[in-house]
């Protein structure tokens, strides 16, 4: 089996198209870049499905080197066996493998190590063919001074027999598929936990129990993650009476009473003692893994939503940062984020300064010419609002909340230091509030992701396969975007195609000894960036008043000539064919056809001439939240308000209503039909008018639905 053989099994893909993609990603090709530059070569793969590609190449290798690692040691056990070696070759997960591996594996001491010491595998092995009826006389063959009599033989007999029962391919598959289907999971308080102020938040599970596999991604990892704080006892079992009956209908051979009495021992402490354990723990993983992989999913979704929220452009900013006792920071940015200015007001309580305050921010909003003004949505952030909308502005400044989540984490961060070295941790704070108005892309790529607040149980779920999943969104919301190379930050610009850190500081290093690069021909002077990373980079990479007419465009530099020649064959120069409707309709696409290009290419330069460089993102609009709530006291069931969608899960959305606690919108209050999925109903960012169905003030918890 190869690489494309066993992807193809996996994905509804033909198998040449997953040996171009792999051939293409084998010779450092990136997933962006693939499915917009290479279409004709992959028949047309989204990201999507080159994704899939690359994470069923990624556990192919993963599978291929245990093989050899497993091979390796049973070869030096001088146990391999062709028939042996075949079975591990032919293996197509790594449970096979593993199960293959076992009985070769190296064991700490066991009763079964004992009893071989012992020497009495002869004797097991006669109680496994079950044929011998004076089993009794047999076991009497084998007594020495540490096997006192006949009971201790059979004892160790058996022990030796559990081992290799818990050993056998064909049993732990069929118990697999037991618990697979019929397994459930119970989860027990204990004792010492249950009156804890902690423990309380999972009390649903203090005494649950559910089949496993209806049990919701979202439920599993709360349970587990309950087991984790030693809140609460898990298990996963299945009736042993039919486990049981599994093993007997393998391993029992014939009725010579005089040894299946023995096997029957045997099977009972096998499976009590080895089996349930393991295939309990199994089974239990893999649920958590696909339990991490739809959190994960849900992750992935938020965050492109979030990434791709709607920016409010390049803007003169006054951004704030709110705060009560230590007063509110303002900053104010120019139209590329940069700082400006940047003081304390006091239009609160304690010190409540509300007349000097407003002549400070009249006074910055003029002088630096303010257009928009932020302001997070954290503590005092409705106050700052009321105070900011009262003052009398010589022209109309629009008034936007900005969702602050990471801010404090970029504050505080080495990009952030770096960026601002003379600044303190306010300062930074409150810029990052305000470009993320601006440019909420640019501005939260300088952040972990985890650190943005969106998703479920992510600190819960695998760490590393969260990584790589919100990488690659990130790569592909920066990439279906397009980038600026004199603005973009070094965060920005490492996630470009085929760029990265290292290459990123040297592009910046580049723009301040040598100023802004002209066109993307300057990339190639760029140190280190050689012909592979401007293939994939150049692209995605945006010049503003440019020299040459293409580079402002998503048009790859492959293809300038190509595009020159239907500028030439319309009878306009090349920089009025861009735009230019009535140009571009008369172009014959199937005239430029080629081996190397294709329709799908060449309707994708269509589409770029006529709006070149368009921010594919939605503009920014003013929301605001219901004047008369101001903290979850206000809120009473019945009210109609309205609200943003501030996070999604699984079981439902939150939404914002301009309060500390967000309301839950539960999955069966989306609609008045059943919905699966919450994406298909909301999305992150969106504004809704909600329903207020029920408010618990002692838990500080408040239930919304949409339907009316």
């Amino acid at each position: 089996m190869n690489t494309v053989s066993f992807i193809a099994k996996h994905i509804p893909v033909s198998e040449k198209q997953i040996a171009k993609t792999v051939a293409l990603l084998e010779d450092g090709a990136t997933i962006p870049f693939i499915s917009r530059y290479r279409k004709e070569v992959t028949g047309d793969l989204d990201e999507i499905a080159i994704g899939e590609i690359v994470k069923y190449k990624t556990t192919f290798e993963a599978l291929e080197k245990r093989k050899e690692s497993v091979l390796s040691t049973i070869r030096e056990q001088e146990a391999l066996t062709p028939e042996l070696e075949r079975k591990i070759l032919a293996a197509e997960t790594l449970t096979q493998v593993e199960d293959l591996y076992l009985p070769y594996k190296k064991k700490r001491k066991t009763k079964a190590t004992v009893a071989k010491e012992l020497g009495l595998e002869p004797l097991a092995k006669v109680i496994l063919k079950q044929q011998e009826e004076e089993i009794l006389y047999v076991a009497s063959q084998y007594l020495i001074d540490a096997v006192k009599n006949e009971e201790m033989a059979l004892q160790g007999a058996r022990d030796i027999i559990a081992e290799w029962i818990n050993e056998n391919e064909k049993v732990r598959n069929r118990l697999r598929r037991l618990y697979q289907r019929k397994a459930s999971i119970s989860s027990t308080v204990i004792k010492a936990k249950k009156e804890e102020e902690e423990a309380q938040k999972y009390q649903q599970y203090f005494e649950w129990e559910e089949p496993l596999h209806k049990c919701p991604s979202h439920r599993l990892l709360a349970i587990l993650r309950a087991e984790n704080e030693k809140i609460v006892r898990v298990k996963i079992t299945v009736t042993e009476d039919e486990a049981l009956d599994i093993i007997d209908g393998v391993m029992i051979k014939t009725n010579v009473e005089a040894c299946t009495d023995h096997m029957f021992l045997a099977i009972s402490d096998a499976y009590k003692r080895l089996l349930a354990p393991a295939i309990a723990t199994e089974v239990l993983n893999q649920a958590k893994e696909k339990a991490d992989d739809n959190a994960i999913k849900v992750f992935a979704q938020n965050l492109k939503q979030l990434l791709l929220a709607s920016p409010l452009g390049q803007k003169r900013i006054l951004a704030l940062d709110p705060g009560f006792k230590s007063g509110c920071k303002v900053v104010c940015l120019d139209e590329q984020g940069d700082l400006l200015h940047n003081e304390n007001i006091y239009p609160h309580p304690p010190q409540r300064e509300t007349t000097s305050a407003i002549k400070k921010i009249r006074s910055l909003v003029n002088a630096y010419k303010i257009e928009a003004i932020g302001i997070g949505n954290g503590t005092a952030a409705r106050e700052t609002e009321a105070f900011i909308k009262k003052i009398p502005f010589e022209s109309t400044i629009q008034v936007f909340m900005v969702n602050e989540s990471g801010a404090s984490v970029y504050s505080a961060s080495k990009i952030a230091r770096a960026e601002f070295p003379n600044y303190d941790v306010t300062v930074r704070g409150a810029v990052s509030i305000g470009r993320r108005l601006a440019d909420p892309l640019a501005e939260l790529v300088k952040i972990d992701p985890k650190a943005i607040g969106v998703g479920q149980y992510q600190h819960d779920v695998d760490q590393s396969k969260l990584k790589s999943e919100l990488d690659t969104v990130v790569m592909s919301c920066v990439n279906s975007v397009g980038i600026n190379v004199n603005t973009a930050s070094v965060p920005l610009l490492s996630y470009v195609s085929g760029i990265g850190e290292k290459l990123a500081e040297n592009i910046v290093a580049f723009r301040s000894e040598n100023g802004a690069l002209t066109s993307r021909e300057d990339l190639k002077k760029v140190p280190r960036l050689g012909g592979k990373a401007f293939e994939q980079a150049a692209a995605f990479l945006r010049i503003t008043n440019p020299q040459h007419p293409l580079d402002n465009s998503a048009v790859h530099p492959e293809r300038y000539k190509l595009v020159s020649k239907m500028a030439k064959d319309a009878g306009v120069p090349l920089g009025e064919l861009i735009g230019n409707k009535t140009a571009i309709s008369k172009i014959k696409l199937q005239s430029y056809i080629s081996e190397e290009v294709g329709l799908p290419t060449l309707t994708d330069i269509v589409k770029e001439l006529e709006k070149p460089g368009v921010d594919p993102r939605k503009k920014v609009t003013v929301f605001e939240f219901d004047p008369n709530v101001k903290t979850i006291d206000d809120v009473k069931s019945g009210m109609k308000l309205p609200g943003i969608v501030n996070n999604i899960t699984n079981f439902g959305c939150f939404v914002d209503i301009g309060i500390k606690e967000s309301g839950l919108i539960h999955i069966s209050k989306l609609a008045n039909e059943y919905i699966s999925d919450v994406n298909a109903v909301v999305q992150l960012h969106q504004h809704l008018m909600v329903t207020v169905i029920d408010v618990d003030l002692q838990r500080k918890r408040i239930q919304l639905s949409l339907i009316d």
